[in-house]
């Protein structure tokens, strides 16, 4: 019988400021990842106010109160492990 590939799920984040957030996964790992360069982008740009960034939620990857929400690949992708 093959092994089924886990899906990646983040199970808590943590705010360290800068827009950045210690994402802890589904397989133990932790990882530091500085969200800063999508502030760029029009779904994020409200997020520019760390007032709102700060208003995150998480429920198997990490959402804002706007609607925005991340992949949980990237954020382990773009993570530096801690």
């Amino acid at each position: 019988m093959e092994k089924q590939a886990m899906i990646l799920l983040v199970t808590a984040a943590e705010y360290l400021g800068d827009y950045t957030l210690l994402c802890t996964f589904n397989n133990g790992v932790k990882k530091k990842v500085d969200l800063s360069p999508l502030l760029k982008y029009p779904a994020y740009s409200v997020l520019k106010d760390e007032k709102e960034f700060i208003r995150y939620g998480v429920d198997g990857t990490v959402f804002w109160a706007n609607g925005a929400d991340i992949a949980p690949e990237y954020l382990f992708d773009n993570g530096v492990t801690c």
